[in-house]
């Protein structure tokens, strides 16, 4: 009876241990952790759990590298970690943690925005303007961005997320090349996103676009001068805006923009355009205007005829005189 007493007593001794170390080892997991205060946490890409544990417990987010990994090896699923920008709420369990890093929720999403009609310049200096980002923005040439917003991750070089705006551009301009209207004037891509940009940049009306892009469609049809004012300005500011009126020696430079001196498209875009006006330029609405005129409304008259034009523009002056602008 000894002999068995004492055994009944290791056996429950070492059941009482088992049982309090497995009461340690999950309360471990799933109950809260040392973090004290909401963080976001950076997971690299192609990074192991060890090292992703290793980080975490540097940032205070785990008590321990080690027990993190094993009970993560034990208890968390087989999911991989996912690369991102992670939001970890204050004392989250070890659970909540792999389960976050692993894509179940919480992934921070920053993002940059490229308004239509944003010049090249003013994308390198968004770009360059965002503190989170990495590396030199690099040199993007007119029109090969697609405005838009876009994600990106903390460290992430401006090269890349440029390299994305432009991919955009390019499956945007590829798929509304090939649906374009029969009889749209453009004779390639690349005059399509030419002629979206002057597009872009002569309207902010969304209802206008089709028509502005009829009425230089027209013209463009019949060989007459396209006339368009931001033609003159980007030689000038790379698009940005001029901030005074335009000079008559202005009007009259000849250069590879200016279409007040020289017949059809421009040699490059003038802004990036966005896809509305891309499809605008390859969908124009059918008229037969040739003149436009601001309406001082936010939006403009079309006419047909000169006559009628100089009639507009009449009226337009009176608005202006009456508001004191001339």
């Amino acid at each position: 009876m000894r002999k068995a007493g004492r055994l009944r007593i290791l056996v429950l001794a070492v059941l009482l241990v088992v049982g309090a170390w497995g009461v340690h080892f999950f309360y471990g997991w799933y109950g809260s952790g040392p973090l004290f205060k909401d963080t976001t946490f950076a997971v690299p890409e192609g990074a192991t759990l060890a090292s992703v544990a290793a980080k975490l417990e540097a940032e205070g987010i785990v008590a321990s590298a080690s027990t993190f990994r094993t009970r993560a090896r034990l208890l968390g699923g087989s999911e991989p970690l996912k690369a991102g920008e992670y939001a970890v709420p204050a004392h989250a369990s070890g659970s909540a943690v792999l389960a976050i890093l692993q894509g179940a929720g919480g992934e921070v999403r920053r993002m940059v925005m490229i308004p239509e009609g944003m010049p090249a310049v003013m994308v390198q200096e968004r770009l360059m303007a965002q503190p989170l980002l990495t590396g030199t923005a690099p040199t993007i040439a007119e029109g090969s961005v697609l405005p838009d917003s876009y994600a990106f991750q903390r460290g992430e070089s401006r090269t890349a997320v440029a390299a994305r705006m432009q991919q955009a551009m390019a499956r945007t301009v590829t798929k509304l090349w090939a649906e374009r209207a029969r009889d749209a004037v453009p004779r390639s891509p690349e005059e399509a996103v030419i002629l979206a940009s002057i597009v872009e940049k002569e309207t902010g009306k969304p209802s206008e676009r089709r028509m502005v892009a009829g009425l230089y469609s027209n013209r463009l049809r019949q060989g007459m001068m396209l006339q368009a004012d931001p033609t003159i300005i980007y030689p000038i500011t790379r698009g940005k805006p001029l901030g005074r009126r335009i000079r008559q020696s202005e009007i009259q430079a000849v250069n590879a923009y200016n279409t007040y001196t020289m017949v059809g498209l421009p040699a490059a875009p003038i802004t990036n355009p966005g896809k509305a006006s891309i499809e605008a330029a390859l969908h124009p609405a059918k008229t037969n205007a040739l003149f436009m005129v601001a309406d001082g409304k936010g939006g403009h008259v079309f006419a047909a005829t000169l006559q009628e034009h100089n009639a507009n523009v009449a009226r337009w002056f009176a608005i202006r005189r009456a508001r004191g602008e001339l």
